[in-house]
């Protein structure tokens, strides 16, 4: 019998820890393989880890509550099961993938103690500043001015560790009542019979990442029209095939991630984002799709390198993360590292709509609903009035690195696409 250490894994891009919720298995424990043995939630999503091997669970070493960093032992397994090679190679990923992960959040670091020693060691008035104090300073962005005005109870006047997290400590307590505040403010007089419902988890981290991308990007959003009436009658004519053949359904949106994947290989400079005054130019292509939940909350799964997907391939990653996502059944990996976000407003028959940028991203497009409608069709005899079908597209960008122009062009680009929509051959 072999022993195996179930290690928490990487949680997708900037997680290091994870908080222990449930488990699900008890001590003596006999398990098979990817049985779910506990749920964890991180700050971006709650998911659940599986067996490595079947076996018994041994010891757990975590407990329920407990925070635990990608990397530690939760549990102990015994198994009789050799490990073979490929499951040797898939420890030795994700063991590689682990030390990545702790290598990055030590890079995080060493940048947040290079910005604490690059302040001066005074503020404008002379006050001494203690390597200890610009750290904190630095951490928790409190600037020259608000040092300026503490008061220091050390030797001299001198701001102590104490001070700055007396500072800290006043700065939440001020933050807290002017919250309350405006919740007098925006509460009516008479709310006798309304029904208070607090925010779960889930719709608190959603609400913060809107918040902070509207704080972050100056959003603009343009519009354009589409007639898909060729694109329409085409997957009306190969859906029932496509079914029978593939065992997929084939719905609009994997069509609509396919265009948009050609179109960011013709617009690299829609797929990027910004770090500071740099701009990252994205080498994979990895298209986020807005999925709403049962619970009535959202999430984004990520189709990875899209661009070399044919439409079969991405039809079936687009059914198999939706049907996970509204079960609650996706990896973390999987709703991480997308480039560029599609929101389907014509699920719900909207027309259009101004998506919010999903962070660090610097786009998203909006997809409204399909309607017959007259418009102008031009004919070698003069224009004419015929039915077609028109849809809106939306594009919402940062202004901060995309102008009008380029959105202009890329918006465009996919509604070339998809007016001449054909797919690439298997």
């Amino acid at each position: 019998m072999a022993r195996m250490n179930i290690i928490l894994p990487a949680m997708g891009e900037g997680v290091i820890e994870a908080t222990i919720n449930k488990w699900l298995v008890k001590e003596g424990a006999e398990v098979k393989e990817d049985d779910p043995l506990v749920e964890v939630a991180t700050d971006k999503v709650d998911s659940e880890i599986p067996a490595p091997l079947a076996g018994i669970i041994l010891e757990i070493k975590a407990s329920e509550g407990s925070v635990v960093k990608v990397g530690d032992t939760i549990a102990v397994l015994e198994s009789s099961i050799a490990v073979r090679p490929e499951e040797t190679e898939k420890i030795e990923k994700e063991v590689e993938r682990i030390r990545e992960t702790i290598y990055a959040a030590r890079e995080e670091k060493k940048e947040e103690l290079q910005v604490s020693r690059e302040m001066k060691s005074r503020t404008p008035s002379g006050k001494f500043l203690s390597p200890l104090v610009r750290n904190i300073a630095a951490q928790e962005g409190i600037s020259y001015s608000e040092l300026d005005k503490l008061a220091g109870t050390g030797m001299d006047g001198r701001i102590t560790r104490d001070d700055m997290l007396k500072l800290l400590d006043e700065r939440k307590k001020t933050s807290i009542e002017a919250e309350k505040e405006t919740d007098r403010e925006v509460q009516p007089v008479d709310s006798q019979g309304d029904e208070i419902i607090e925010m779960d988890r889930v719709r608190k981290l959603i609400a913060e990442h809107m918040v902070m991308s509207k704080r972050t990007s100056p959003h603009v959003t343009s519009f354009i029209d589409a007639d898909v009436t060729r694109m329409i009658t085409w997957r009306n004519s190969i859906k029932e095939k496509f079914l029978a053949r593939e065992g997929q359904k084939l719905t609009l949106t994997p069509i609509f991630i396919d265009a948009v994947a050609r179109a960011l290989v013709d617009f690299p400079m829609i797929n990027i984002s910004v770090d500071g005054n740099n701009i990252i130019k994205k080498k994979n292509i990895n298209i986020g799709m807005a999925t709403a939940l049962p619970d009535g909350n959202l999430m984004v799964p990520v189709i990875k390198n899209a661009n070399e997907k044919n439409l079969t391939g991405i039809a079936r990653a687009v059914n198999d993360l939706a049907e996970r996502a509204r079960n609650y059944k996706l990896k973390p990996d999987e709703i991480t590292g997308g480039t560029f976000t599609v929101t389907n407003f014509g699920s719900f028959n909207n027309l259009s709509g101004t998506p919010i940028i999903n962070q660090p991203q610097v786009a998203i497009l909006g997809t409204g609903a399909v309607r017959k409608m007259p418009a102008v069709v031009e004919t070698p005899d003069g224009d004419m009035i015929g039915i077609r079908q028109i849809m809106i597209l939306s594009l919402s960008y940062d202004h901060r690195v995309i102008d009008g122009a380029l959105a202009g062009r890329f918006l465009n680009r996919i509604k070339e696409i998809l007016e001449n929509y054909t797919p690439d051959p298997d």
